[in-house]
């Protein structure tokens, strides 16, 4: 009977343990959150603005100088800053997409990777799910770039592709599966730079590619710019691409370049692109003043290539 009446307190007490402990998972794991964006040809157009986030009226201003609402808003986070709440509602409430670079900004690549910072990266996911409405995220954009302390010459490929795995995998953990990846390469390979694949974290822990570029000479073209790395991208995956940062220059023929950017965009079958409205100190060819706004043409033809891609895709 004692052995019994043991066995009988100790089942309860299995019982309510187990009860307590799946309490607690229920608590700290909430249902994951899912979104997933329509990867349709020409469907996205966004803008990177000064002073966005905090504030909305640089993108409206950008609105009325395109003709169009962009429906991805994109901003840079450095390491360690959490996920900015309060603008992502703002933007959803809009009918924008935020879409963030987090940068590994005065941070060990290697130690992303081996899990040093994930309270940070649980708290950020953790607002990312409770957000519950599509997000895109990339993280060390422009890697094949040697600018970066992420980049080629300063990290290996190694330990980027190693801390993005970790990375998505802390947030499929937590829940935040509203999370579109974009993976955002440079399209100026430098001289002994390890070749694109060598930086692909794989088909399972990427959503969207993105590809960064400019045109910045009067020879640039579409294909100049971009061609090379796209059939790169191609030849690697058939994930979809976004032109996830990219301007015209006002030393080139703006108009006749944003035509071509537009034209580019449709005949490749791309997402769309991200419009760099940022008026950067003139100090090389890549430090311009890229806003539309500064430049009747521009305005002209930016209007004029969303007006053909949304005949094109009717």
């Amino acid at each position: 009977m004692r052995y019994r009446l043991v066995t009988l307190i100790g089942f309860v007490i299995a019982v309510t343990a187990i009860a307590v402990t799946s309490s607690r998972i229920t608590f700290r794991y909430p249902p994951a959150v899912h979104e997933t964006l329509v990867p349709r040809p020409a469907s996205y157009l966004g803008v990177f603005e000064p002073g966005s986030p905090p504030h909305f009226r640089e993108i409206e201003r950008f609105r009325d100088v395109a003709g169009e609402q962009p429906n991805l808003a994109g901003y840079y986070s450095g390491w360690a800053e959490p996920f900015n709440m309060s603008f992502a509602t703002e933007l959803h409430n809009h009918g924008l997409i935020p879409y963030i670079q987090v940068d590994p900004s005065f941070a060990s690549v290697a130690g992303i990777a081996a899990g040093d910072y994930d309270t940070y990266l649980r708290s950020y996911a953790d607002s990312v799910r409770d957000f519950s409405h599509a997000v895109v995220i990339g993280f060390g954009h422009e890697m094949n770039g040697n600018w970066y302390s992420w980049g080629y010459k300063n990290t290996s490929p190694e330990a980027f592709v190693a801390a993005w795995r970790h990375i998505v995998t802390v947030f499929h953990t937590e829940g935040a599966d509203n999370v579109t990846w974009l993976w955002t390469v440079n399209q100026q390979e430098r001289p002994g730079s390890r070749k694109i694949s060598s930086w692909w974290p794989g088909t399972n822990y990427v959503t969207w590619v993105g590809i960064d570029g400019y045109y910045v000479k009067r020879s640039d073209t579409f294909s100049s710019v971009f061609g090379s790395t796209i059939r790169q991208v191609r030849a690697l995956t058939g994930k979809p691409i976004l032109l996830s940062e990219t301007a015209v220059s006002p030393r080139v023929n703006q108009f006749a370049g944003i035509q071509d950017l537009f034209n580019g965009v449709q005949n490749q079958n791309m997402l769309g692109l991200v419009w760099f409205n940022e008026n950067q100190p003139a100090n090389g060819p890549y430090h311009q003043d890229w806003q539309i706004r500064s430049n009747s043409q521009a305005q002209a033809a930016f209007r004029s290539g969303l007006a053909e891609l949304k005949i094109a895709h009717t």
